[in-house]
């Protein structure tokens, strides 16, 4: 009879697991509700394919030059829980200075395809799917291929080009340097000790999804890339903290990794500091894209 207990106790546990977990991935899934198009700026609406034999949903959108010097070509990537349309600022200032861009929803994101689960590995997949994309482009230089990723979109971006020497250049604002410290964290803002409750959930979760998180973190894999890496960090990032982006900075090559840390800004923010796109003018020209006719306004 206790063993009948026993099982039954386990059976429940599991279950409440379950909804847990279900409930650590909820989030609205929202679709766009603004294009390029009100910008003024040509797009086409395009759908590729990735893994699990899902398509996703994207803009793609050429760049507009005159010159003729080879185009640079730069994925632009969301966060988590958004959706293109989070993009629309970094589209804005781009395209005015002649990029080719591809801005896409990631897995169960807004107008791409639902698939189980999704996580970093799934949308360092995307990522890469991505790549196949532009690269069959006739405007696309093989050799001049960026992503630009915020939040888990850049640590996406980071994995990906571990795997995919496609990837030239990473720009990266607020990413996180390993999924289960950021998970950590609501935890404890929740209170709930990391042992015996924590671990069992992450190890549970591990073996639902079918993931190692030492596997996929950034931080074990930075080192593989040969992509020249930008980490962008507000220092009063409270959803991921700037201990994550020393982290990075510290696994990686120093020679192609710099962390540039934005003083009092958070996750969401940074592009609103004077100096932002400065920088970014600079880290791209410095690794070999094509540079821009005149200086990127601050706003």
């Amino acid at each position: 009879m206790i063993i009948i207990w026993i099982l039954l106790g386990l059976v429940i546990f599991f279950c409440l697991l379950d909804l847990f977990i279900k409930y650590v991935y909820r989030y609205p899934k929202k679709t766009h509700q603004t294009t390029p198009a009100e910008s003024d700026i040509p797009f086409k609406e395009i759908r590729f394919p990735t893994k699990n034999n899902c398509q996703l949903y994207g803009w793609w959108i050429p760049a507009q030059n005159t010159s003729s010097n080879p185009v640079s070509t730069l994925i632009l990537v969301h966060g988590w829980g958004r959706n293109l349309e989070r993009m629309m600022t970094y589209i804005q200032k781009l395209h005015s200075k002649h990029y080719n861009l591809l801005v896409f929803d990631l897995r169960n994101h807004g107008s791409s395809d639902p698939d189980k689960y999704p996580n970093l590995l799934k949308f360092s997949e995307d990522i890469r799917a991505a790549v196949d994309f532009v690269v069959t482009q006739d405007s696309v230089e093989p050799g001049l291929i960026g992503v630009l990723g915020l939040s888990i979109g850049g640590a996406a971006a980071i994995h990906a080009a571990a795997f995919d020497q496609r990837i030239k250049s990473i720009i990266t604002i607020g990413a996180l340097a390993h999924p289960v410290d950021v998970m950590k964290l609501e935890f404890q803002k929740w209170h709930i000790p990391y042992f015996p409750l924590v671990w069992l959930f992450f190890k549970y979760l591990q073996f639902k999804i079918g993931i190692n998180f030492e596997h996929i973190a950034p931080v074990n894999n930075i080192k593989n890339t040969k992509a020249k890496i930008l980490l962008i960090h507000g220092d009063q990032d409270t959803v991921v903290p700037i201990e994550q982006g020393e982290k990075l900075e510290n696994a990686g090559n120093p020679e192609t990794t710099r962390l540039w840390v934005i003083p009092g800004k958070g996750h969401s923010d940074c592009h609103y500091h004077p100096e932002f796109w400065q920088k970014v003018e600079s880290f791209l020209q410095e690794t070999n894209y094509v540079k821009f006719d005149h200086e990127i306004s601050n706003t």
